[in-house]
């Protein structure tokens, strides 16, 4: 039986399996079934979407599969992963679907299942619901279904009420914000929320069509952003992807300020506050060598993960960490949400530029970043790499001559046969040099 479930739910084309009408209505009869059994009454379930033309239909499916297995659904329409995360505890309901693939283009779309506490669904539901698909075999008629879209407009309010609650005392009168709501779920939001605290705001790339969500915008293309920020003296920009669950900023100078420098201020911030008890940040194994030496500097340990917000906020959970997240721009609080939140991170972030120098370009100093170079090997097998000696000895080789002041990751691609080698140091040459050195040996020994 393949998996289904990844790392941020079930992710594919829409229309085609396991994102075709009949599949997602099983996914709700199935979710349906097990929350019934498990809470030995009826449950409560709220969706929430992006704006991909195929969320009607998804939606419509989900709605159509929980109910005809006795459950009760209503709608938060176009809100973004993180304002599903919220409307799912704050209403008491059993469990959030966000209907979103993210980054990715308008032809995908995903499926993400929300606990009331704001984790993602535990394995076993999963992998349960992944058995009801395989054992309905197709065989389910799509049936058609209402969508109780009665509460919308109170969602959406009573999640920006929380997010403005939360900073009541943030006053940005004279500050001019571009924000990039990549033509996604944050287009009816985020303009809304930074002019509530009095920001002239220019928000582009929100007009969604149901086809130019993240087309050419947004976290993954900031050069228009920075072009904005730049030509209309702005204080700052802000990009979000499709469902708004990460943001990437461009500071006053026009350049781009990445999820590992809003680690670097947000964690000098919260320490200044007390905020900050454990003196740890959490972060993948992506993150730069300059964050975790920057943050050894004032008393802060950098603690890595594996790739992917759920590792995150695994980690933050066991060694109750204050701040954690991804270079790419997920950002998670975990006393305000367990959810990394676009838009929650923005307000942090302008909450902390007033303290650390009146900019960002300012408020990000004493981060360096520092050079790297990544080489893929193509290898016949995945062989433990400590269990060849010359690849061990010359990896030990590489660590003691970055000795401290730089970093090597060595590891296996999860989808092709690479070896990918990966070192941060601070000068390319010697880095371009022992990084090619150590992929030619494991060239010898497994290509």
């Amino acid at each position: 039986m393949k998996k289904l479930f990844g790392t941020d739910g079930i992710r594919g084309k829409a229309g085609e399996f396991p994102l075709d009408p009949q599949t997602i209505q099983t996914i709700g009869r199935s979710l349906a079934e097990l929350s019934r059994e498990r809470l030995d009454r009826t449950p409560r379930f709220v969706t929430g979407r992006d704006t991909r033309e195929s969320g009607d239909w998804i939606e419509a499916a989900f709605h159509a599969g929980a109910r005809g297995a006795g459950a009760e659904v209503l709608s938060a329409g176009v809100i973004t992963t993180p304002g599903v995360a919220f409307v799912t505890g704050h209403g008491n309901f059993d469990g959030g679907i966000v209907i979103s693939a993210s980054h990715n283009p308008f032809e995908d779309n995903g499926l993400k299942i929300f606990n009331p506490s704001g984790k993602k669904a535990h394995e076993g539901t999963e992998r349960a619901i992944e058995k009801d698909i395989y054992s309905a075999n197709g065989n389910t008629p799509a049936a058609a279904a209402s969508v109780d879209l009665s509460r919308i407009a109170e969602f959406r309010e009573t999640y920006l009420k929380h997010l403005e609650d939360g900073f009541s005392g943030l006053d940005l009168t004279g500050k001019r914000i571009i924000v990039d709501c990549a033509n996604g779920a944050a287009s009816h939001l985020a303009p809304a929320l930074f002019e509530h605290f009095g920001a002239e705001v220019n928000a582009i790339h929100c007009a969604p069509d149901g086809r130019n969500i993240n087309l050419d915008c947004g976290s993954l293309h900031l050069e228009h952003l920075q072009q904005k920020v730049v030509a209309e003296n702005a204080d700052l920009g802000v990009a979000f992807d499709g469902d708004a669950d990460r943001s990437l900023f461009v500071n006053d100078l026009g350049e781009i300020v990445d999820g590992d420098a809003v680690l670097w201020v947000m964690a000098r911030y919260l320490k200044a506050h007390g905020g900050l008890p454990s003196n740890k940040v959490i972060a993948t194994v992506m993150s730069n060598v300059g964050l975790e030496l920057a943050l050894k500097g004032e008393g802060i340990e950098l603690v890595r993960t594996a790739v992917g917000d759920k590792y995150v906020l695994e980690e933050l959970m066991t060694s109750a960490a204050e701040l954690g997240g991804e270079q790419s721009g997920h950002i998670i609080f975990p006393r305000r949400s367990l959810v990394g939140d676009g838009m929650l991170t923005a307000l942090y972030l302008v909450q902390a530029i007033g303290e650390l120098g009146g900019s960002l370009s300012k408020a990000a100093q004493g981060f360096a970043r520092y050079p790297q170079i990544l080489i893929n090997v193509h290898v016949r097998e995945k062989l433990p790499f400590d269990d060849v000696d010359a690849i061990r000895t010359a990896a030990a080789e590489v660590e003691q001559r970055l000795n401290g002041t730089g970093r090597l990751l060595l590891r296996y691609s999860g989808t092709e046969n690479l070896a990918r080698v990966m070192i941060e140091g601070k000068d390319q040459t010697e880095i371009d040099a022992l990084a090619n050195g150590l992929a030619d040996v494991i060239r010898q020994q497994l290509a």
